[in-house]
């Protein structure tokens, strides 16, 4: 008999397959996306880099005012068929974009084509909010145990990590050789894989709520707005999850600056020749990789709170090393290093998340998560680029032989508000299982009358 890959089972197998796919070609996709919009439709243009950050903000949108309402949808609906359908839609988006692809450039004005794209990005992002709580909570009634949990965020993160360290190689040579069209219909063809792939799992072990499909109660915006508000008044009784929300975002604030300094720290501060910027983008994908493959083995010692605390202080203390960097090589490697921990202390949140969300919440949960880390992490890209360029911009000199400027300045107290972070989580989460049921277990309703990186970017 030949054996089978199996991860932790076999319909969290064909899942990981399925998003193996369909990450792939979300990579290729959105690397595409934006050079065919800087290189093509906006070349030479002043207003190019204005052009792609619409891109990047068509999906920020689709996050914020759809994610935390979608939610409500997904706790009503079936799981897998929310899945299926999600797919469905995301996959008949960018077919629809691939056909148009194959009309000349000039068949329609260049503000036609942005439109088309930014639409396009919008609505799948929108599918995506439906698509994610979805699959999360699948995850969750297939794969049960923190430790098993753990590792079946440390493979989806792996997994992730991989697809963005092969997918946008592909890009360009798939875009100047082939075509815009071949690199749509990739990830087209990517979304046909996933929807073959979710059918092959067993249906939601979850029972039928009071609103499921076919239950005779019609979806009305008043039930809504009040099942939004009910998830709302949940997720604020619960202190355990606001502990985690607030631990995720002082983190986002703390890494943020990353993202959107690091280009000037390694030219200026580590000496780095820009025709080498792309090794740090792989250094943090391995390191990412390491991360993910060991948090479950490491959430199976020391458990998932105690990956989370420590993850963040000793990821914190690693970005403050990496401030004080001066050479390409020491740079890397403590980059490497850093999103080690990093990654883990990710990793160890989503049984936290799943243990603290009932199966009637786990939508509205993610829904409200994930959007407000996602603020958090773009207000933390703006307000570095805003401190480092005016608050800070004079700041410079030596103190105890040590050189410091504004870009490590920020990099420095990034790094110690992660470090805080990590200490706010030693003291707020449990010492126990993770999900704090020696005691009254925040994964229960307050009121028992109310009824758990990255898609890419362009997507």
């Amino acid at each position: 008999m030949t054996p089978r890959l199996v991860l932790i089972n076999r319909d969290y197998t064909r899942l990981w397959f399925g998003q193996a796919v369909s990450s792939v070609g979300d990579a290729v996709f959105s690397t595409t996306l934006v050079l065919w919009v800087a290189t093509v439709l906006a070349k030479d243009q002043t207003w190019a880099p204005m052009a792609v950050s619409g891109v990047l903000l068509a999906t920020g949108i689709s996050v914020l005012i759809i994610g935390p309402l979608a939610g409500v949808f997904v706790d009503r609906w079936d799981k897998r068929r929310t899945m299926l359908r999600t797919e469905t839609v995301r996959g008949g988006l960018v077919a629809v974009l691939t056909a148009l692809s194959f009309l000349p450039l000039d068949a329609l004005p260049v503000g036609v084509w942005l439109a088309i794209v930014y639409v396009t990005v919008l609505t799948l992002n929108a599918a995506s909010q439906f698509f994610t709580p979805a699959r999360f909570s699948v995850i969750g009634d297939l794969v049960t145990g923190e430790a098993d949990r753990a590792r079946a965020a440390g493979i989806a993160q792996a997994t992730g990590q991989t697809a963005w360290i092969i997918g946008p190689p592909l890009a360009a040579p798939l875009l100047f050789t082939a075509g815009l069209q071949w690199a749509l219909l990739l990830n087209a063809l990517s979304y046909a894989v996933s929807y073959v792939v979710i059918r092959s799992v067993g249906p939601d072990r979850q029972a039928p709520g009071p609103e499921q499909p076919g239950s005779g109660n019609p979806a009305q915006p008043n039930s809504i707005l009040r099942e939004f508000a009910e998830g709302i008044r949940f997720f604020g009784r619960s202190k355990f999850l606001v502990a985690l929300t607030v631990l995720a975002v002082i983190g986002q604030f703390g890494t943020g600056a990353l993202s959107t300094l690091n280009i000037f720290f390694a030219t200026d501060n580590l000496h780095m020749p820009v025709h080498l910027y792309g090794y740090i983008g792989t250094a943090m994908g391995l390191g990412g990789i390491v991360g993910a493959l060991c948090a479950g083995r490491v959430v199976q010692w020391i458990g998932a709170s105690r990956t989370t605390w420590a993850g963040l202080i000793v990821s914190g203390l690693l970005l403050f090393v990496y401030s004080r960097q001066t050479g390409f090589v020491g740079g890397v490697v403590l980059l490497f290093v850093f999103t080690v921990p990093l990654t883990m202390l990710n990793t160890a949140m989503s049984p936290l998340l799943l243990d603290a969300a009932p199966a009637e919440y786990r939508g509205r949960v993610i829904s409200v998560f994930y959007p407000v880390t996602r603020l958090a992490s773009m207000l933390s890209a703006v307000l570095s680029g805003w401190l480092a360029s005016s608050a800070l911009r004079d700041v410079g000199g030596s103190f105890a032989g040590i050189r410091f400027g504004p870009v490590d300045t920020v990099f420095a107290m990034s790094g110690a508000l992660v470090v805080l972070s990590g200490v706010y989580a030693w003291t707020a989460l449990p010492r126990g299982d993770s999900s704090g049921k020696a005691g009254p277990g925040p994964a229960a309703a307050p009121d028992e009358s109310l009824p758990a990186a990255p898609r890419g970017s362009a997507q």
